[in-house]
């Protein structure tokens, strides 16, 4: 198996683009997809040949989950690599992606594939690579307490435990990608330049979420 890249040196110069509307994917974190259109198939059957690697992008537009042409798309996205797969007797794949960097889409490349291409720059993100870069500027102790206020408004249970072996990054992380927020925030969790920007924002959300529960019923994490 092809191993993990460890600096911004070891990316491919160009991978198959999954455009997907809501998919949030961050550094050493994990994301589950089932893959059934006939060309993300095709894109999953050549990244398993090679490298395992698929750029995980949102589209613009999120009015479809993954439109078809070439819509424009946003500029930073995050590559995946396949850690997992399973495949189904109707034609359909269940992944894992693991993250490895987020990446500037630097253009696409015109390809006969039914998936789209592109080249792909990760210079601007060389500490993706180390998992828990910008752990120390975190305020671990006020992040736990949002995670406790959003359990308690959402009534969900959390495995305090688990969460309390969990280093923080991996924790922002986490909490990042199963928040039940919609794209615009997804996309704003995944270009903050920090870990600590992140945190700060999800709190932030979280806490907005929160105030507005009072008015209606909470979302639920996903």
């Amino acid at each position: 198996m092809p191993k993990r890249p460890a600096s911004p040196a070891d990316l491919p110069k160009s991978v198959p683009i999954f455009p997907l509307s809501g998919a949030l994917l961050l550094p050493f974190s994990h994301r589950p997809l089932n893959v059934f259109e006939p060309r993300y198939i095709e894109m999953v059957d050549a990244a398993l040949r090679g490298d395992r690697m698929i750029g995980l992008i949102q589209p613009e537009d999120t009015s479809e989950e993954s439109p078809k042409g070439r819509s424009p798309l946003q500029t930073v996205g995050c590559l995946g690599r396949i850690t997992h797969f399973e495949e189904s007797g109707e034609g359909r794949y269940f992944i894992i992606l693991e993250g490895v960097t987020r990446f500037r889409l630097a253009h696409e490349l015109t390809v006969m594939t039914p998936y789209r291409q592109g080249v792909i720059a990760g210079e601007d993100y060389a500490s993706d690579f180390t998992r828990d870069f910008g752990e120390d500027t975190v305020n671990r102790e006020r992040f736990v307490k949002m995670m406790r206020d959003y359990a308690e408004f959402a009534s969900i249970e959390l495995n305090w435990d688990e969460i309390e072996r969990t280093g923080t990054a991996d924790l922002v992380n986490f909490c990042c990608m199963v928040g039940p927020y919609g794209p615009a925030e997804k996309q704003v969790l995944l270009e903050a330049l920090t870990l600590e920007q992140r945190a700060e924002t999800l709190i932030a959300m979280t806490e907005y979420e929160i105030a507005r529960g009072a008015a209606g019923s909470p979302s639920p994490l996903n």
